[in-house]
C-alpha cells in the first residue's frame, strides 16, 4: 500500500457539523483535499457556501446543507438529504461549540451567582447539540454500514480547566467523556470515536481576549503564549493532518477512544 492509498479518503462521504467556523472549514477543506465528498452542516447558508465555492476551487467536492445542530429533526433531514446526494456519511466531524459571556467568570465575580439558563446554554451548544444528538442520529447510519470515524473537537480547556471559562471546560470535560465511552460502546461494530483537543487558536469568538485592538497581545494571551513551549497560537490548518489521520481507515483503523491535544505544547507544562 502506498502511502497515497493509505491517507485517501476517495471512497468517503465526510459531514462536517460546524464547517462554517474558523475551525471547521479548515478541516473539511482538509478532508476534500484528500478526496472526501464533504458535506458542510451549519447554519448560515451564505457563509456555508461560501466553503463549497472554496473547496470546488480548489478541486474538491463539496456541497452545503442547513441544519441546527440542538434540533434532532433537522438533523435526521440533513442526514437524508446527504446520503441522498452523496451516498452514506462514513466520517463525522463535530466541531460545533461555543461558549456564553454570561457563563464565563470575570474577575472579582461569584461562582455562587452563575445564571443557570446560561450554563445550560453552554453545554447544550458543546455537548447535546456539539456531540449527543449528532452521534445519535449519523452514528446509527455508521452502525447500519458497519463502519465509521467520527472525530469530535473538544478543548484544551476540557483537559485542564482554565480560569474563567467554568461552564465551558467543564461541557468539553463532558465532551471527552462521552466520546471515551461511545469508543468502548461502538469498537466491535467498526465505528471509531476519537476526540482533538485545540490548544489556542484565535478566532471570531476568542480574538479580544487574546489580542489588544492594537494586535499585541492582551495580559492573557501573553499568559498563554509564556505557557505553551511553542510560543505561538497554533493556525486552523495546523489541525488537517490529526483529522486526516483520524478520518482515513487504512491509517487509523486500531485508534480509538482516544483524545489527541493538537496545542503546541502547552499541556506538557506543569508550572
Amino acid at each position: 500500500m502506498s502511502n497515497k492509498d493509505l491517507f485517501s479518503l476517495s471512497n468517503e462521504t465526510a459531514a462536517v457539523i460546524g464547517g462554517t467556523g474558523v475551525l471547521g472549514s479548515a478541516i473539511a477543506e482538509a478532508l476534500a483535499s484528500f478526496g472526501a465528498h464533504v458535506a458542510i452542516i451549519g447554519r448560515n447558508q451564505e457563509r456555508g457556501m461560501e466553503r463549497v465555492a472554496n473547496i470546488k476551487a480548489a478541486g474538491g467536492n463539496a456541497t452545503f446543507q442547513s441544519a441546527d445542530a440542538l434540533d434532532m429533526n433537522s438533523l435526521r433531514q440533513a442526514h437524508d438529504s446527504i446520503a441522498n446526494q452523496c451516498g452514506t456519511v462514513t466520517v463525522l466531524v463535530n466541531a460545533a461549540g461555543g461558549n456564553n459571556p454570561e457563563a464565563t467568570l470575570t474577575p472579582g465575580s461569584n461562582f455562587c451567582e452563575l445564571p443557570l439558563d446560561a450554563w445550560r446554554q453552554v453545554f447544550d451548544l458543546n455537548l447535546v447539540g456539539g456531540i449527543l444528538l449528532p452521534c445519535q442520529v449519523f452514528g446509527q447510519a455508521m452502525l447500519d454500514e458497519g463502519r465509521g470515524s467520527i472525530i469530535n473537537i473538544a478543548s484544551m480547556s476540557g483537559m485542564t480547566p482554565l480560569s474563567r471559562v467554568v461552564a465551558y471546560s467543564a461541557a468539553k470535560a463532558a465532551v471527552i467523556n462521552l466520546t471515551r465511552f461511545l469508543a468502548r460502546e461502538w469498537a466491535s461494530q467498526t465505528v471509531r470515536v476519537n476526540a482533538i483537543s485545540p490548544g489556542f487558536f484565535p478566532a471570531e469568538q476568542n480574538r479580544a481576549l487574546l489580542f489588544n485592538q492594537d494586535g499585541s497581545y492582551s495580559e492573557r494571551g501573553n499568559q498563554i503564549i509564556g505557557h505553551t513551549p511553542m510560543a505561538r497560537f497554533g493556525e486552523p490548518q495546523e489541525l488537517a493532518g490529526i483529522v486526516v489521520w483520524l478520518a482515513a481507515q487504512q491509517a487509523s483503523s486500531f485508534v480509538t477512544g482516544q483524545n489527541i491535544a493538537v496545542d503546541g505544547g502547552f499541556s506538557s507544562m506543569t508550572i
